[in-house]
């Protein structure tokens, strides 16, 4: 499976800031590729603005789409005005392993239940636009084993596909690869076998 997801380093978040009626929304915005990643930037945003009045929350910790790990918080604010509506925005954007905050100071004017989920929505849309993304290629790993002769072919082989050998080990029988397989396409190594002229073996898929 592909998708895009932000490219920000860990640790690292963008930030941007709206104003609805002298409210102050403050978007924060982070690469999540689990809930510990998240609740690192709703710390980081709880301590950086201790006196607002509201720190609410969503994310995506896995790819767009799945149910597994995904979250919303309107800590506070009436019920379904902040958390949801900020979790609709990231899931329309197609984003996955994605955090957001969005802290906010009220200035004084009562928004309503419409105008709440309009600011929180509009704070994440702002914010979503200069995120910078990258995409990602979901992999599995897979083992095979060729002769030393076979390594150099194997190799340029995978390479030429853009799978990469994340580790390999050798013993007396040869050199055991372990390369990520993208989840999407099907084992095939009939291809690299012919070229190898046989001296390959799948040894987990």
């Amino acid at each position: 499976m592909r998708y895009p997801i932000p490219d920000l380093p860990p640790g690292e978040w963008r930030e941007t800031e709206t104003d609805v009626e002298r409210s102050r929304f403050i978007a924060w915005l982070c690469h999540a590729p689990d809930v510990a990643a998240f609740e690192t930037l709703l710390s980081a945003a709880r301590e950086r603005h201790p006196g607002a009045s509201h720190h609410c929350s969503a994310f995506i910790a896995g790819p767009p789409g799945e149910q597994s790990a995904i979250g919303f918080s309107d800590d506070g604010e009436p019920g379904g005005t902040a958390g949801r509506p900020m979790f609709q925005v990231l899931e329309g954007s197609g984003l996955g392993q994605v955090g957001c905050v969005v802290t906010r100071y009220f200035g004084g004017t009562k928004l309503g239940t419409g105008g709440l989920a309009r600011a929180y929505s509009q704070a994440v849309s702002q914010a979503l636009e200069t995120l910078p993304r990258r995409e990602i290629i979901e992999r599995s790993p897979l083992q095979l084993r060729v002769d030393f002769a076979g390594e150099a072919e194997a190799r340029a082989w995978l390479a030429e596909r853009e799978i990469p050998v994340e580790a390999a080990d050798y013993d007396a029988q040869g050199v055991r690869l372990t390369v990520g397989w993208p989840r999407d396409v099907e084992v095939d190594l009939s291809p690299l076998a012919s070229r190898l002229r046989g001296h390959l073996e799948l040894l987990e898929a």
